[in-house]
């Protein structure tokens, strides 16, 4: 697809501005993460924007998104209240919504609160880890990771951060494997990382002091999802083994009496395998029209 029918715009929401982009045209489908920003979801995008009305967005306060207070805490409800209004914006409600980690939660909580604006919700492995036997100690990882991250800096945080997502089967008081800072050895020889910008450092900060606890301590409200309008499909990766996020994906589908759907890949299966994501995603989203 031609990059330069992309179109970005700004959106006055409560609290900030957030950016998105759209693609294509067709029936709306919004294709969102967290953390991640849009950027990264460009190359399903533009597949998907062959038969769809594509909106990508960077999530409240993080990428080209702004807030007017750094200190508040960005939850699942308020991203789901920027998406709601990204889709009035574009118009074209009801919307099919691809969320993937964080943005699957966010997708959650816009079921929820605006059913009327969402035809079918592709909830690919949000890490709704309170649904576990072991959240107890997943929350334990979690404040360890904002710990790392105020005494040592973004690469800890980050580190400690991608153990925890990799961590396979269920958590325990040792907490994730490899999640050490710093690391044996003093810090390895690969040289320095790289000066990251002022907006980065900013972001980092939103991400571990303001978004990571509301999300991963999101606790989804099973009744209400189980009787809402939007048909709600939970999707997991074929390689994502017994990592949190499937784990956590697994039973929130047993709550919700439905089965999950199988994604190519794993966690970021979408980036890998962008054209299996979308022929997946436009075969689920085709069973609800």
């Amino acid at each position: 697809m031609d990059t330069q029918s992309v179109t970005r715009h700004y959106l006055d929401v409560p609290g900030g501005r957030v950016y998105y982009e759209v693609r294509g045209s067709g029936p709306l489908l919004l294709v969102v993460g967290q953390p991640m920003t849009s950027a990264p979801f460009a190359p399903l995008a533009d597949l998907l924007a062959e038969d769809h009305t594509v909106v990508t967005y960077d999530p409240h306060g993080v990428g080209e998104s702004a807030v007017d207070d750094p200190s508040h805490d960005v939850t699942p409800e308020i991203e789901a209240d920027d998406l709601a209004a990204i889709i009035d914006a574009v118009g074209g409600a009801p919307a099919d919504v691809f969320g993937s980690s964080g943005g699957a939660v966010a997708g959650l909580a816009l079921v929820v609160r605006h059913p009327e604006k969402v035809r079918t919700l592709i909830a690919h492995e949000p890490p709704v880890c309170e649904l576990l036997p072991d959240a107890a100690h997943i929350r334990a990882a979690v404040d360890d990771i904002e710990a790392a991250y105020r005494a040592h800096g973004p690469g800890a945080g980050w580190g400690k951060f991608v153990a925890l997502v990799m961590h396979d089967g269920p958590m325990t008081e040792a907490g994730p494997a490899a999640a050490q800072w710093p690391p044996a050895g003093g810090g390895g020889d690969e040289g320095p990382a790289p000066e990251r910008s002022e907006k980065q450092l900013a972001d980092d900060a939103t991400f571990f002091l303001r978004m990571l606890k509301p999300f991963t301590r999101y606790q989804p409200p099973v009744d209400a999802l189980r009787s809402a309008t939007p048909r709600v499909v939970v999707a997991v990766g074929v390689n994502s083994g017994e990592e949190i996020a499937c784990r956590s994906s697994e039973a929130l589908a047993e709550r919700l009496g439905s089965t999950v759907v199988r994604f190519p890949g794993d966690h970021c299966g979408f980036m890998a395998d962008p054209a299996g994501f979308a022929t997946a995603i436009r075969q689920v989203a085709a069973e609800s029209r």
